[in-house]
Formats: structure tokens, sequence, C-alpha cells
């Protein structure tokens, strides 16, 4: 018997307490006012200054959801970790982790990282339900995490960095209910963006390359879902069928286009016949070769016009995170899933289907789904779940603005001190979140020690 309805069952995110604002680092970088906000669509971007980096950021989202949920470290049984944020190359985040469990003599806990740029977060999440699934369960708790600081050099890329994670707890009778049965990926070989200087925490980007790679992945993830839906069911597959769709968001105005994609997909799947009675004035896109439209503008002006009232509808709520704190890398998608869970109703949100699209540089994808439980009864696991996140808007109000001199200064800090020991950080934890962990020392022998605000 596979176990029931198994799925997320708790989600914490942390976001770290200080962001710029895109507007004022538009006037700094001397670009056009509206490039990063209306450009890109980011309102305000999140970042680490050297109290944090990726064993921080996960100690701190994974003591936190377990003292919110009351998890007992005896609970869990699997810890999978997705990060593409490297500061060792032989000690997994997962090991670091284990600072939480041991001392509570818990370390039957299997699972390690995974890496692939945004992707791991997702492949830790699809191991964990695989696990639950698998006869080596043992009736315990999955907890995955995602992790990562995004940071670019100066440049064009800067705007579209990050800094946050994401923990979720998988296991059966779930709220969040991940779909059996139908699923989709697309791996391939391509240099879009990559971490080749192990010495610096910025990647090489091909920008023009890696909106390429992403919108190919969507095109060939969709399509598979499609087709694998119509041979399993014998039943045809569109935006229609979703509630929600969820996207990983390297920047939301992306997200927008890729929405409006797959209404491209849908319509070049409509007979012409149909298609000319609907919309005419579309009907010379139907016999264009999908590969060929990439950066076709007047295709892609058309559908995002299109598709808007339904973009509004099933994607905006799930922006929220994106927009104010920037692309968190692998908890890209999964803050998706949050700002979701706290942007619509209840009455939307109970039974909806929700669409998710992963994707990772290098280059991983996946398309899968899940579905909200109906039950929103009060008491219930699904209200419980939306009643824990609330805390979020709060959270992103409560940050402090710095300034993008200053916030220049303390990447060029990091940057210096990216592989210095001794090492002992400059910046006040005055200002972190309650409950925060932060980098108090790196020792002569590289070892990083960390303490709790």
């Amino acid at each position: 018997m596979w176990p029931k309805d198994v799925g997320i069952k708790a989600i914490e995110v942390y976001f770290p307490a200080q962001y710029i604002e895109q507007a004022e680092l538009e006037q700094f970088d001397g670009v056009s006012s509206g490039k990063y906000t209306i450009g890109l669509g980011q309102s305000r971007m999140g970042f680490c200054n050297d109290r944090e980096d990726i064993n921080s950021l996960c100690l701190t989202v994974v003591h936190r959801l377990m003292d919110r949920y009351n998890i007992k470290p005896q609970d869990v049984g699997r810890l999978e970790v997705g990060t593409e944020t490297i500061i060792d190359k032989s000690k997994s985040v997962k090991s670091v982790l284990m600072q939480l469990f041991e001392p509570h003599g818990c370390t039957d806990i299997e699972g390690a990282d995974t890496t692939n740029a945004c992707y791991g977060g997702t492949a830790a999440l699809l191991n964990a339900v695989s696990w639950v699934e698998s006869s080596a369960w043992d009736g315990r708790l999955a907890l995955v995490v995602a992790g990562d600081n995004a940071v670019y050099s100066t440049g064009s890329a800067r705007p579209t960095g990050g800094a946050g994670a994401i923990a979720m707890v998988v296991g059966p009778d779930a709220p969040l209910i991940i779909d059996r049965g139908i699923r989709s990926s697309c791996m391939k070989h391509a240099y879009d963006f990559y971490k080749p200087n192990l010495t610096s925490e910025y990647p090489v980007v091909d920008g023009q390359l890696s909106i390429k790679c992403y919108i190919s992945a969507l095109d060939n993830c969709y399509q598979t879902y499609c087709k694998k839906v119509k041979n399993k069911h014998n039943d045809s597959v569109t935006l229609d069928n979703f509630d929600s769709f969820l996207f990983h968001s390297p920047y939301c105005k992306l997200v927008q286009k890729s929405f409006a994609r797959l209404a491209f997909i849908d319509f070049l799947n409509t007979p012409k016949e149909k298609i000319s009675k609907q919309y005419p004035e579309l009907a010379k896109f139907h016999d264009v070769k999908l590969e060929e439209t990439y950066f076709d503008k007047d295709i892609e002006k058309a559908f995002i016009n299109l598709s808007k009232t339904d973009f509004f509808q099933k994607t905006q709520p799930s922006l929220l995170i994106a927009n104010q704190v920037g692309n968190m890398y692998t908890p890209s998608v999964y803050s998706g899933l949050a700002s979701l869970l706290i942007s619509k109703p209840m009455t939307e949100l109970a039974g909806a289907k929700v669409g998710i699209f992963s994707y990772g540089s290098g280059f991983c994808s996946t398309m899968y789904s899940l579905t909200i439980t109906e039950n929103s009864k009060e008491g219930s696991d699904l209200m419980k779940i939306i009643s824990s996140v609330s805390y979020i808007k709060q959270e992103l109000d409560a940050r402090q603005k710095i300034s993008p001199a200053d916030y220049t200064k303390i990447l060029e800090w990091r940057e210096q001190n990216c592989h210095t020991v001794p090492f002992s950080p400059q910046s006040s934890i005055n200002d972190m979140f309650p409950g925060t962990y932060y980098l108090a020392q790196v020792d002569e022998k590289y070892r990083r020690i960390y303490k709790r605000v």
C-alpha cells in the first residue's frame, strides 16, 4: 500500500533582515528609471552581510520550522538539502544541520546535499517524496531544506540577486499533496550559468543563453507533461486544468513571459480553424516553429496580452516574495508556494490544482503538480499551514533598508574575505530577526562557529 496523500505538511521561509530598493539601485547604477522595477519586475532585493552564509541560513530555517510546528528531532528520518552555494568542497550543509539533532541522540537520519544551480531544492523534495513512498520508509518525517545566497558581480545581472532559505516537512496525509503518476523533466548540457571559479561567490552568466535555456526547458517539460497525460488518461491538458501555476523566478518579468509561453503552446495545440474564428488577429502565428520563437517580441507581446487575466489570477499571487526578496535560487519556486498560501483566499485554495515548473541552469528542469486538500475547516492541516506562514508579510516589512552604496561595500568586503582565515565578521547582529543563526568566527583551520540571536 502506498502511504496516502504524500506531500508537504509544513513550510517555513527565512530571508535576511536587510534589503535594498531596486529603484534606488537604478539611480546608483546610472540606468534608466524602471529598468529593474518595471523591466525585471523587481521591487526589493534581500542579501546577506558577512554574518550569514549558507550554513546559517539553513540552520535558521530548520530551527524555526521545528519550533513553529513542534517537531521533535526524533520525528525526522531523512534530511535533504538543495543548494548551489558552496563554501566547502567536501563537508555538506546537511552535516552542519546535524548539530540540531545530534545533541538529542538522533543520528539515524538519511540524506545529503544536492547541487545543480536552482534545481537542487526540487531534487531534494522529490527524493524525500520517493523515500516516504519506498520500502525504506520507517514512518518518520522527511525534512527538505533549500537555501542560497545569490550574488552577482557588478553589471546587468546584479539586480537579479537575492537570498533566503525554505524548509518543508514531507510525509503522508499532507494538506499539499504531490500528485503521483505524472511529471516531466528535461535535462541537457549547457553553459548558461555556472560557477567555475571556486575562489569567488560570483557566477559566470550568459544572459541570452540563460533565457533561451529556461524557455526551452519550459517548452519541453510542458509538451512532455501534456503528452504523458494524453497517453495515460486520453485527456488533453491546457492552462485551464490548473487553478494556479508556479515558476522558478529569476526575476518576476520572466515568470509572466513564461506563463504567456504556456498560453502560446496551448494556442499552437488548438486546431487552426478554431483559432481563425476565436483569434483571427493571431492566426498568423499558428504555423511557426516553437524553437524559432524564443526571442520573438511580437509573439511574446501578443500572448502576454492574451494571457494577462489568467496570469494575474493564477500566478501573480505567487510572486510576493520573489518581488520583495529577489531570486533565492533553490528556494525560489517554493517561495512562490508560500506566497500563494498567504495571497489567495481560502475559498480559492481549497481543492486547487497547482502546476509547478522548476529550472536550474546547466541544465535541469521538472514540471509536476500538487493538489491542495479540500479540508479547510477550522483546525485542519491546511488552516494550520496557512496560519503558520502568516508572519511572512510582517517580516518583509520589518527589514532594514540599506543604501546601494553600503550594499556595494558589503559585497566588496565579502569578496575580499571569501577565503580569509581566521576571520571575524564585522556586521552588527542587532537588526537580525529573533532566532537567526549568525557566523561568529572562522578559525585558522576554516572551521565555522555559529551562534543564535
